[in-house]
């Protein structure tokens, strides 16, 4: 048996508003082939109105009249549709965004200069080096530049597929490998999507992102790093020295080394724009 769809006869419940206009609108139908809810949701977000005149559609509820799971001729559903005045975004609306510039938090080794020695000539030099015990450096936790912001987009039920949410997935943890939302490449990673299907079969989905600039002559001690990508990490390899001023070994930065930690990823295939 093929799989039908039609509205019920005099299904229809229209209230008007004072001036005469709808302000709102149900429309009962008849689903009969599928077994699968979430199919049966699907079929019927795309076999009804998105709009009804001025009003948008609001809601579709699936009600089970007769579900045999081994035989999905035999499935029968009650669709309805209601329809109000517009009040959230649809399919092809403009995105929302977010942002959030509060920043991260980074465990650093080096500062950016050393103010003061105290006392002056005698007090050992480490170099930037900060909180070194005889063995070790064991740095300080700070605040570093961390732009994190997120859009939300609205997808009529044909655009998301498994296909699509893969990608999702494949991307997920993967910085930039080209320009992407005003951000140079190496800059911004993206930290996953969330989704949900509305009422009316659509698809609402939020992309969230944190992005990190990119940097060029750093200086560590003695040493100028030339370059580091926002999301690359970067240490510092410490050795004993002799500071004859201060007739002491000390630690001091003697190497230091940029790290790839994340894949690089084609932001372009997520869709929302570059």
């Amino acid at each position: 048996m093929p799989i039908t769809f039609y509205e019920k006869y005099n299904s229809r419940t229209i209230t008007a508003g004072k001036g005469g206009e709808a302000e709102s609108a149900e429309f009962v139908y008849t689903l009969r082939g599928v077994a699968d809810d979430t199919y049966a949701r699907v079929l019927a977000g795309n076999s009804t109105a998105v709009a009804y005149g001025i009003l948008v559609r609001r809601s579709l509820t699936l009600e089970p009249v007769h579900i045999d799971t081994t035989n999905a001729d035999a499935c029968i559903w009650d669709v309805t549709v209601q329809y109000g005045p517009k009040d959230e975004p649809e399919p092809g609306d403009p995105p929302s965004f977010s942002f959030d510039t509060t920043g991260g938090t980074q465990h650093i080794t080096q500062s950016k200069q050393t103010i003061s020695r105290t006392p002056n000539g005698t007090a050992p030099n480490f170099k930037g080096a900060i909180g070194v015990t005889r063995d070790s450096v064991e740095g300080v936790d700070i605040t570093v530049p961390v732009y994190a912001f997120s859009e939300t987009h609205y997808f009529p039920p044909a655009q998301v597929t498994a296909t699509y949410r893969g990608t999702l997935f494949n991307l997920t943890g993967k910085v930039n490998n080209g320009s992407f939302k005003g951000m140079a490449a190496g800059e911004c990673l993206f930290l996953g999507a969330s989704g949900s299907m509305r009422a009316g079969g659509d698809w609402e989905i939020t992309y969230k992102f944190a992005a990190s600039p990119n940097r060029t002559s750093i200086p560590i001690g003695d040493i100028t790093v030339p370059a580091k990508k926002g999301w690359e990490y970067l240490w510092v390899k410490y050795s004993e020295e002799e500071d004859e001023s201060a007739n002491a070994l000390v630690q001091r930065p003697v190497a230091a080394y940029v790290e790839k930690v994340y894949d690089d990823g084609n932001f372009g295939s997520l869709g929302i724009g570059t």
